[in-house]
């Protein structure tokens, strides 16, 4: 290659540089502007959201995920694809996720193998072995007798019309402990065919959309979408309040998914040490206005409703965790306390919010289209969750299974609001329970969207300093 060629490259590489340093110094202003405001179906603004979050939650619940309850995680990353044919695991090392040995599970974690919200046979030993499991498990079981023999009722309850979720079966020998903390979530390079499908069919499948309708951005719509989405829109105002929630949870939880991965990218590499931090690039990608015809703030806008759905949530079944039966067992005993000092703190931050999403506003009209939708709504969900085992790389699998068990736990306590007024105080319940395994999910999958919003702080904070420095 001749030196003419090379310094007209390095021309265009410099010109393509400034046009990018011309436009990231437009972008923050446009994202602040259409990320602002009150949010739609609910009477709660982004400033408020972002203050709390700051200020009360984060530092909290990032202190939480860090205890040995919290960090610990039980799932099956085997599991095939029950849609169709797997094209193969992802063969990337950063897709790879490393299972947490048993000698390093804390005993009291390890003791609760046994699931006691499934239905357990009746013979006595096994009874037995169930009741002398959950001694170490999630619940205190210094009861009277006849607390005993409502904790074997609630053994044998079986839940599953509560649940939102497809739950990984913790006894199966593929289930594993998984050390979230030494496998976050971040930008492996898992892309392509096997990603897009996994989202196509969240989207076009389980969101109550008619094939007629195509998503903003969708490759396969007539003219690419070039009405920038002003259709999908009018439709999805025309939705009932319930379908238009939904899809907002599901393009809320796709729009943090993403947030993350802006926020932990592999910059480089170097001597097989790599570097991982905010890439600014990735995220205009994503959310740039001009970039995503529009569509970025209003999935940034849906990320903000979706965690006024979970920190609702959070606030509602503060009860079943302020109860003395409630202790969060790792064996532990000076931690297990402390950890449910600060989880007690997180739920009395989430009560003092003023603006709370307003629940009782769904599955309100009459008694018999009320409880279809809700079924409906339910098995959606559950069928997304599903879907989770589809995904390709293991460690995008992880967490994808642990968010969305997270969101379904949420919506299983926002509509059990009834059976969680009427828990008793020193006993089990068979009308309400949650697994460690909700439990886990629920916290790390709010703690995610904790963490998507402060990020989203720390972009608006690299785009201002690079407009600083272009004026």
């Amino acid at each position: 290659m001749n030196r003419g060629v090379l310094r007209a490259g390095a021309g265009q590489g410099a010109a393509a540089a400034v046009q990018l340093l011309v436009t990231l110094s437009f972008l923050p202003s446009v994202v602040e502007a259409q990320v602002a405001g009150v949010l739609d179906d609910c009477l709660c603004d982004i400033d408020s959201i972002d203050n709390f979050n700051t200020y009360k939650i984060f530092p909290k619940i990032k202190k939480l995920q860090e205890q040995d309850y919290f960090r610990y995680y039980k799932v099956n990353l085997k599991r095939p694809c029950p849609f169709w044919a797997e094209d193969g695991h992802c063969s990337i090392k950063d897709c790879h996720v490393e299972p947490c040995p048993e000698s390093k599970i804390p005993v009291g974690i390890k003791a609760g193998h046994s699931n006691k919200y499934l239905k357990v046979a009746n013979s006595t030993k096994e009874l037995e072995d169930c009741e002398q499991a959950n001694k170490l498990g999630a619940i205190n079981s210094t009861l009277s007798n006849q607390s005993k023999e409502a904790f074997i009722d609630w053994a044998r309850y079986d839940d599953s019309q509560d649940h939102f979720c497809e739950l990984d079966d913790e006894r199966s020998p593929a289930a594993q402990y998984v050390d979230l903390l030494l496998n976050p979530e971040r930008y492996t390079g898992y892309k392509g065919s096997s990603a897009w499908r996994v989202w196509n069919s969240i989207y076009e499948e389980n969101c109550f959309k008619p094939r007629s309708v195509y998503r903003p951005l969708n490759p396969l719509a007539p003219g690419r979408g070039e009405d920038n989405g002003e259709s999908f829109y009018t439709w999805l105002e025309g939705l009932c309040l319930e379908k238009r929630v939904f899809y907002k949870l599901i393009s809320g939880l796709h729009a943090s998914i993403n947030l993350h991965l802006c926020a932990n990218y592999l910059l480089e590499e170097t001597w097989g040490k790599p570097s991982w931090g905010p890439n600014i690039k990735e995220f205009k990608r994503r959310f740039d206005p001009v970039e995503t015809k529009g569509e970025g703030p209003r999935r940034l806008r849906n990320l903000y409703f979706l965690y006024l759905i979970e920190l609702r949530a959070l606030s509602k079944v503060a009860p079943y965790f302020e109860r003395a039966i409630v202790d969060l067992y790792t064996g532990n005993v000076e931690e297990d306390t402390n950890t449910k000092t600060l989880l007690l703190s997180i739920f009395q931050d989430t009560k003092s919010f003023p603006m709370h999403f307003d629940e009782k506003s769904m599955f309100a009209g009459d008694k018999k289209g009320a409880k279809s939708l809700k079924e409906e709504f339910r098995l959606h969900f559950k069928n997304i969750s599903r879907i989770m085992d589809c995904v390709g790389c293991d460690k995008c699998r992880l967490w994808g299974k642990l968010q969305t068990q997270g969101l379904g736990t949420a919506l299983k306590i926002l509509f059990s609001e009834k059976e969680i007024q009427k828990l008793p105080e020193n006993s089990p319940s068979k009308g309400f329970q949650l697994t460690r395994q909700e439990i886990v999910a629920l916290l790390n999958a709010f703690g995610r969207l904790s963490t998507s919003i402060r990020e989203l702080q720390n972009f608006k904070v690299l785009l201002q300093h690079i407009r600083y420095h272009c004026m």
